[in-house]
């Protein structure tokens, strides 16, 4: 199982540590970002796998909402789409509507 991706476009592409590292230097990996009054939801591309279940897909975007109710709330998915699909869920829990 390889833990250290890039993107090439909205495509995650595994590869290998150095690599990695190069490119997490340079690279925005910020997929969306919403913030209204105290509140923000913001969702990356990690570049490292977080599944812990080898037969799992890799989970390489993040979605977390800071403040609120929902304040540290956290999701994990595998594609740029899903992640943009999360990041609206993620919004529509954290301010209660569509943004």
């Amino acid at each position: 199982m390889m833990d250290h991706y890039i993107l090439d476009g909205h495509t995650p592409v595994a590869c290998d540590m150095m690599t990695w590292a190069r490119s997490f230097e340079k690279t925005d990996r910020r997929v969306a970002k919403t913030v209204k009054d105290e509140i923000s939801v913001s969702t990356v591309f990690l570049g490292l796998n977080h599944q812990y279940d080898p037969s799992g897909p890799p989970l390489l975007f993040e979605t977390m909402i800071f403040g609120g109710e929902h304040d540290e709330d956290c999701t994990r998915c595998s594609t740029w789409e899903e992640a943009e699909k999360m990041h609206a869920e993620a919004c529509k829990l954290a301010f209660g509507e569509p943004t």
